[in-house]
């Protein structure tokens, strides 16, 4: 991989442009827009003040001031989300401590927009999928407002349970999903997208207090279920019709922690706060297969482990293969108090490659390792396994697939370094191997404690604290042939 210098950053806010063209990155309460490829600036914004509700409901801030000015927060009056539209053309930047959100475009530098929030406040901001509306949720789960940039309509709809997690857009945009909450009871609104926002179906949710919701990759089914108290998904039709409720045999004492389709819709993955991830079928909506976290790795599953003191030794520079160890082999597993609030156990990501052949595991307690499961095609008997673990020194903080390449996989542990895995390495007669690498970042005092991917897969960035740089894949050029 080639690496770029260093530049400023807060908040983590850096993002690629929908073609990979372009980087966006905020700075307290100026926008940067980099080209991909040289890392020059090409347009700097600086939003505005703070709209008159806020400065006028701000008199006694003085507190909250102070507050951040301890913490060392450098998001207190600047920008907070940022965000492309769907086709690059404009760029949203909101302050919630201001309770505004502005829109710049592109190839225009003297056009922008501005939406004030009011005393309803602002905790989010984003675009909707088609790059021409933008949601604004407000304090308190009063409501969500959808922005027309076109028109300068709005429309409102009351009561969002979660501005994080409860909501979601059909794949093809059509319609808009959100949970809400009525007479303190759960329900699910469905909105024509493409017809300003028109309430086109609402009904109630078996759930008591839902906690979150995932909305299958056709459109189809919508999963919801409860808090943490109970262990309980449900699947239901956009129609509302209930298609099938799980819950284990054995009561786990706490409820479901993630869940995340599989890519075609016909599974979903569901996990607690249990060493047990469990498969489920559209046919049945029972469990398929159950993975459980064990103690020992099984034989002919490789341990790939991360070399011990290797930076020092490479001093943070190139890159390193991981240890391939085989045989059975025996890992140990923090034991959680289930007595204890949020206890440090269970599944804290699930992540499907974008083929959905492979499952990607992190748990909490054993946070310096990544399972990764191995799923059959749809010709092959239904008979998951464990392909292999990543160990490292450190935990892990993320790990994300590659959008594009089904087999490429990257981590980072909070290290001057990131990780990589492959299953796309050819080896000896052309077969293609698993591969596993530590690779240096070669900046001074750089610790990547995040990364994204590239639309295109072919880059990240790397984030450091109040720091971002980008690594780009090198393509070997020899005898005229790439």
């Amino acid at each position: 991989m080639d690496f770029t210098e260093t530049y400023k950053q807060a908040s983590n806010l850096v993002s690629f442009s929908q073609g990979a063209h372009f980087i966006l990155n905020a700075i307290n309460d100026r926008l940067i827009v980099r080209r991909a490829d040289t890392l020059q600036i090409t347009r700097t914004w600086q939003i505005g003040a703070p709209s008159n509700t806020v400065t006028i409901l701000s008199t006694s801030s003085a507190r909250a001031a102070a507050t951040s000015s301890a913490t060392g927060s450098s998001i207190s009056d600047g920008i907070s989300h940022i965000g492309w539209s769907c086709d690059s053309e404009y760029i949203l930047a909101a302050s919630v401590k201001k309770g505004f959100a502005e829109v710049f475009k592109l190839r225009d530098e003297n056009w922008s927009a501005r939406i004030e929030a009011g005393a309803e406040g602002l905790v989010k901001a984003e675009w909707a999928p088609d790059g021409r509306n933008i949601l604004c949720f407000s304090s308190w789960g009063l409501r969500v407002t959808i922005w027309s940039i076109v028109t300068g309509a709005a429309t409102y709809i009351q009561y969002p349970i979660h501005p994080d997690r409860g909501y979601a857009f059909r794949p093809d945009a059509r319609y808009f999903i959100l949970a809400e909450r009525h007479k303190s009871k759960d329900t699910l609104g469905v909105y024509d997208a493409a017809n300003s926002y028109k309430l086109v179906r609402h009904f109630p949710l078996p759930t008591g207090n839902l906690s979150s919701l995932a909305l299958s990759p056709t459109g189809n089914h919508v999963a919801v279920w409860e808090g943490v108290l109970e262990y309980k998904i449900h699947i239901l039709s956009l129609a509302g019709d209930i298609q099938g409720s799980f819950s284990p045999d054995t009561d786990p004492g706490f409820g479901i922690r993630n869940a995340a389709w599989h890519p075609n819709g016909m599974f979903i993955a569901v996990a607690g706060w249990d060493d047990k991830v469990h498969i489920l079928d559209s046919l049945t909506w029972s469990a398929a297969a159950t993975l459980e976290l064990s103690n020992r790795i099984p034989n002919g599953v490789p341990l790939w482990r991360e070399p011990a003191s290797w930076i020092e030794s490479t001093q943070g520079r190139g890159f390193l293969s991981y240890e391939r160890i085989q045989g059975p082999q025996t890992i140990s597993l923090l034991r959680a108090d289930p007595g204890k609030p949020n206890p440090k156990s269970g599944a804290v990501q699930l992540s499907w490659n974008q083929t959905g052949t492979y499952l990607l595991v992190r748990f909490e307690n054993i946070p310096t390792m990544v399972h990764i499961y191995d799923f059959p095609s749809a010709a092959e008997p239904f008979v998951p396994r464990l392909r292999c673990v990543l160990q490292h020194a450190r935990p892990v903080l993320h790990a994300r697939w590659n959008p594009v390449r089904k087999g490429s996989l990257a981590l980072c542990c909070g290290s001057s370094s990131i990780y990589t895995w492959s299953d796309e390495w050819v080896g000896e007669g052309g077969v293609e191997e698993d591969m596993a690498e530590c690779i240096g970042v070669p900046a001074k005092k750089f610790s990547t404690r995040d990364l994204k991917w590239a639309p295109d897969g072919k880059g990240l960035v790397l984030l450091d604290k109040d720091a971002f740089c980008c690594a780009f894949e090198v393509e070997d050029v020899g005898d005229g042939d790439t």
